[in-house]
């Protein structure tokens, strides 16, 4: 990523230019997915994730997204209430349930999926091609699993 000659501004600028596209990236998504699907981008990760992992705990999404397990929990709350998402017994801890798709959300996370890949494709495709592309989206996830390893912007709550 950096060489020892990068400078303070250097990371500022980096973490000013990263926070922004993040944060614009996301609402265009918000915006499609609300437009077309009724969902916004959280919701959808979420969707996605129990989709690929299903039998997870609240406590497992909170730490995949780094969220407080309390803001998991409601969002899940949210989830049940469309009808997309459903909690069950967890038969080997009684004090927390597992977490399914209902047949109506894993519908709705595919269809999202097909958006969100479009969109993406539409706002970042021509930008983040070739071989700069790659090193860009190999830096991200690199930076991204040291953060994670080290535990770096875990939440206490």
């Amino acid at each position: 990523m950096a060489s020892k000659s990068t400078g303070t501004e250097d990371f500022l600028s980096f973490f000013a230019d990263l926070v922004r596209c993040e944060t614009r990236l996301y609402n265009a998504l918000n915006d499609r997915l609300r437009e077309r699907h009724g969902i916004v981008t959280s919701q959808f990760e979420v969707l996605r994730h129990l989709r690929d992992h299903p039998g997870s705990r609240v406590a497992d999404l909170a730490a995949e997204f780094a969220i407080g397990i309390g803001a998991t929990s409601k969002g899940v709350d949210r989830l049940e209430r469309q009808g997309w998402a459903v909690r069950q017994p967890n038969p080997s801890d009684r004090r927390s349930s597992l977490l399914a798709l209902t047949d109506d959300g894993a519908q709705l996370v595919d269809a999202a999926e097909a958006t969100v890949t479009d969109a993406l494709a539409e706002l970042i495709g021509g930008t983040l091609d070739g071989s700069s592309g790659s090193a860009v989206l190999l830096a991200i996830s690199k930076l991204r699993s040291v953060l994670e390893r080290n535990q770096i912007g875990t939440p206490t709550g």
